[in-house]
């Protein structure tokens, strides 16, 4: 097998792990599987990544995807209010 074919296999490993994470966070049935609101959703994200807001929205984020995976891990499941954290 050549090192092409490896490392194409290694970066479609990645992106369906990403799409695992899609799935898992309950987006695809959340929006009907509407993939212009999905894209949307991650342009935001993204831009929110790249403002002043980046630390605060990445500090949000990375905890709550701790809680979430430490959850899944414990058989619970997280709920998570809007009221819980600050809004970015």
């Amino acid at each position: 097998m050549g090192d092409w074919q490896v490392e194409r296999r290694k970066r479609t490993k990645h992106l369906i792990e990403l799409g695992g994470l899609v799935v898992k966070a309950g987006i695809v049935e959340l929006t009907n599987d509407d993939r212009p609101m999905i894209y949307g959703a991650l342009l935001w994200m993204a831009e929110k990544l790249k403002s002043e807001q980046r630390e605060q929205a990445r500090s949000l984020w990375v905890e709550k995807g701790k809680r979430a995976f430490e959850a899944k891990r414990k058989g619970e499941t997280l709920t998570v209010s809007w009221d819980q954290h600050i809004r970015i």
